[in-house]
């Protein structure tokens, strides 16, 4: 694919976000490997809860910039959990883990249904929007269903789905929070290939886009 298609695909994953649709966005093949269904999370409803659910299949998270991280003291989770388990030391993708706690809203109820988890994503998307005027743990409780995870610095820092997706946000200028979920195979059970994500794509009307071109981009 040419330069000029690539950054056209760019730009189209970044007017998407910013009008609140979901991209695809595929890390790299020498990391994870894998395709993600990525949201803006302020503009997340319960159906496209149930959309990640259904068509994506895997966790759903929600990745927050580094800034708002700080600002609610949101940890690594692995550096709060007491108990022997605890150990970065065998990623085969990357140095650490980017998960901090798993919340729910404080307004919810189990938490776990398409309108409790898009109330906890569209909450924690105005939270990250103003941090400032949010007491965290007033509107937020742990444990809970949406697992937040919390953003490296900047792209020359880590290049997973977590930063592409929240460098993704403030390209857009939306809420640097967005919903990422892994696409997988219902038949296999593994990861959903490249070709099946971009049928997936083409057949919904969504942008699909390479990490690379996101970092290439985004660098410039």
């Amino acid at each position: 694919m040419s330069k000029s298609s690539n950054a056209t695909r760019v730009e189209a994953a970044v007017a998407a976000f910013r009008a609140g649709d979901p991209v695809l966005v595929h890390d790299a093949a020498d990391r994870e490997g894998e395709v993600d269904l990525v949201y803006p999370a302020e503009a997340v409803t319960p159906d496209d809860v149930a959309r990640l659910r259904n068509d994506a299949g895997g966790l759903i998270c929600v990745a927050v910039g580094e800034a708002a991280a700080d600002a609610f003291d949101l940890p690594f989770l692995v550096d709060v959990i007491d108990h022997p388990a605890a150990d970065h030391g065998h990623l085969g993708y990357d140095d650490r883990s980017s998960f901090s706690l798993p919340v729910n809203h404080r307004d919810t109820f189990t938490g776990i249904t398409d309108d409790d988890r898009a109330l906890t994503i569209t909450e924690l998307a105005a939270a990250v929007a103003d941090p400032a005027s949010v007491d965290f743990a007033a509107e937020f409780r742990a444990p809970g269903h949406v697992h937040v995870l919390r953003a490296a610095p900047s792209l020359d820092d880590r290049q997973g789905h977590t930063e592409l997706a929240v460098a993704l946000a403030e390209e857009a200028g939306v809420a640097p929070a967005a919903v990422v979920c892994e696409m997988l195979d219902a038949d296999t059970g593994g990861a959903l290939s490249i070709a099946d994500a971009k049928a997936y794509a083409e057949r919904e009307g969504f942008v699909y886009v390479e990490g690379s071109d996101l970092l290439a981009a985004f660098a410039e």
